[in-house]
């Protein structure tokens, strides 16, 4: 399938950077006329991986967060978020629901919205190199909508 269009940008991993992240690709996805519900879907998940690396990757510093996403000629977008920071021991047990590393105030749920809200969702990582959490979703055809942009 053919790229259609693209974008990358590199924040800083402070906190009001993930509403910043949310925004900046929701209005990317926006091209493709995605209902209300898609649109809060990837919005959701984009949170969710750009909070891992806040709170998970770069612990006690701050780190840079590398997020491009890609819109594709079968109406689909690509996401994805890497950070460069502590890496994830076990991915398999980090997936599984309610497994966290992040004390008592984390729901460890983080991956669980990612995959309900995501039609598929990659997660790659190395100790000590850092994570790249892939995501894509498919959006909806509606009546009357130009698909080809």
């Amino acid at each position: 399938m053919k790229s259609i269009n693209k974008f990358t940008i590199t924040l800083p991993s402070r906190s009001y950077n993930e509403a910043f992240a949310r925004s900046v690709v929701s209005s990317f996805v926006l091209q493709l006329d995605p209902t209300l519900d898609e649109l809060s879907d990837i919005k959701t998940a984009v949170s969710e991986a750009v909070t891992n690396c806040i709170v998970h990757a770069y612990k006690d510093y701050i780190g840079k967060i590398y997020i491009s996403a890609e819109i594709f000629s079968d109406n689909s977008v690509q996401v994805k978020i890497r950070d460069t920071g502590c890496g994830i021991p076990n991915v398999a047990e980090a997936m599984e629901p309610l497994y966290t590393t992040g004390g008592e105030d984390r729901a460890g749920l983080g991956f669980a919205v990612m995959q309900s809200f995501m039609d598929n969702l990659k997660v790659k990582s190395t100790i000590g190199k850092g994570t790249t959490v892939t995501m894509r979703k498919k959006i909806s055809l509606r009546a009357g909508k130009n698909a080809t942009l």
